[in-house]
This record gives C-alpha cells, structure tokens and sequence, in this order.
C-alpha cells in the first residue's frame, strides 16, 4: 500500500513538473499560420533584410564547414565508441559463459564431494555396527 502511494505521488509531482512549461504561456496554442490581417490588423511596414557581403558569405560557409567537419568527426567518435561497447558485450558474454561453466563444474565437484563424504559416513557406522556386534 505504501508502495503505491509512493508511486502515486512521485507520478503526481512528475506530471506536475513536466506540465508547468506547458502553461506557463498565458495562450498554450499558438498558430503557425497566424495572419494579422484576418483581425483587422494592417501591416503597413515592410522592412528589407541587407543582403550580406561577400565577406560575410565566406565567414558563413567557413563556419557551415566547420560545424559540418565537427559533427562528422562526433559522428565518427560515436562509431568507435559503438564497436569499443560491441567488444566489451563480446568479452562479457564469453567471460559470462565460462563462469557459468565454471559454476556448473563447481556446483558437480561439490555435489560429488558431498556424496563421497556420504559414503564414508555410511562406512564408518557399519564399521562400528560390525565392531558392537563382535563384543
């Protein structure tokens, strides 16, 4: 019961928390194709944008090659952070397989030990049944 009320309240705080950005804007639904001008609002200004210079074009391709350079170069990083995880799972799975190998040896040594005590027990008290039967 505990454990459903705890559940119950940290699903409720996490709603909570994850819908306060939702309306923390007074209109929680904005339209993409709002136009001014269905509601009466004429918009009488126009504003040009500058074209930029040449200039300015080759800092922006230097700096689209730079950031494209930089994602290839994480891109790559990723790929050899991958494999390097696919060695570790391989490594692991045949680590894993031997000590269940190992545990099952273990587990069948042990058994066989106990067995072998067993039989000695067994012995030691016929031994000593034979040797009440002679006195």
């Amino acid at each position: 019961m505990k454990k459903l009320l705890r559940n119950t309240i940290f699903s409720t705080a996490l709603f909570l928390a994850c819908s306060c950005p939702t309306f923390a804007d007074g209109n929680a639904f904005t339209p993409l194709n709002f136009d001014d001008t269905a509601y009466g609002v004429k918009n009488t200004s126009t504003t040009s944008m500058p074209q930029p210079t040449s200039a300015t074009q080759q800092i922006q391709q230097v700096g689209n090659e730079n950031m494209q350079n930089a994602i290839l170069q994480l891109d790559n990083a990723q790929v050899d952070v991958r494999n390097q995880l696919l060695d570790c799972k391989t490594k692991f799975a045949e680590i894993d397989a031997q000590y269940k190998t190992i545990k099952q040896e273990r587990d069948a040594a042990y058994k066989q030990m106990k067995d072998i005590e067993k039989k000695i027990k067994e012995i030691d008290k016929t031994k000593e049944k034979i040797r009440k039967n002679m006195m």
